[in-house]
């Protein structure tokens, strides 16, 4: 089954989510599961899934994403497994099913929405409310940011990045908000969701110069390996660029 497109940063949040969605499968006894997915854009992790055998809805607020997601699942040969819809995880259930998905992912949406505890809370509540329903947070890591622009010698703006509120580095910054591993737990814990595990996504493959990767043919694999083994280990996700939660309904 192939992976995402640009594997080498998706591929530890893929192949964590694959893992999840086949136990929810057999604890659901059902093969095929309903998935929404927020933010889903053109289908980096739609299409896949929906190649698993699932059904997908995807919400994003933009029409060209939504139009590059129809073309994309067309190709892909999943297009009656994969519907888009025009909206946002705040107006979330004008345009989704309440309480109606065996899984929901949240990627690349907390960073942007006015109120992230708001925003993880709709996403839950679609989630079906018997046991083992799955939750995917994937979200910007503030680590990540204060090493890269210490690194590209931007000392000032990561040194800004460290202590604003909400992980800035300066106006320009692109990026309304950034999370450390503690504060991503949190908002997800907080919503009476099980964390199963938290990993550190992209530790390396942002930093590494993509001279050293193209100069070697076996280097692109072994980068890959190096961010799956450092992954899980705590100690790396306070300097990931991205940080992905998974969770579960609890059981009972």
């Amino acid at each position: 089954m192939s992976r995402p497109s640009a594997s080498i940063r998706t591929a530890v949040v893929w192949d964590v989510l694959r893992g999840a969605l086949d136990r929810r499968a057999k604890l659901a006894d059902r093969a095929q599961l309903d998935v929404l997915d927020t933010g889903g854009g053109t289908g980096n992790f739609a299409v896949p899934v929906a190649r698993l055998g699932h059904r997908v809805t995807v919400v994003d607020p933009s029409p060209n994403a939504l139009f590059a997601l129809e073309r994309r699942a067309a190709e892909a040969g999943v297009a009656d497994r994969v519907r888009g819809v025009q909206g946002d995880v705040r107006g979330l259930f004008d345009v989704a099913e309440r309480g109606g998905y065996d899984a929901v992912l949240c990627h690349g949406v907390l960073e942007y929405v006015d109120d992230p505890a708001e925003g993880l809370r709709n996403a839950v509540a679609a989630l079906r409310t018997d046991g083992g329903g799955v939750l995917s947070v994937l979200a910007a890591g503030l680590g990540g940011a204060v090493l890269g622009r210490a690194l590209a010698g931007h000392f000032t703006e990561a040194r800004l990045a460290l202590t604003a509120e909400g992980g800035r580095w300066g106006e320009s910054d692109p990026m309304p908000r950034r999370f450390t591993p503690e504060q991503l737990a949190g908002l997800v814990g907080g919503t009476g969701l099980e964390v199963v595990a938290t990993h550190g996504v992209r530790v390396f493959a942002d930093l590494v110069p993509g001279a050293l990767v193209d100069a070697e043919p076996d280097a692109l694999d072994a980068l890959a390996r190096l961010e799956a083994a450092a992954a899980e280990l705590p100690a790396f996700h306070a300097v990931a660029s991205q940080l992905h939660v998974l969770a579960e309904v609890p059981a009972g």
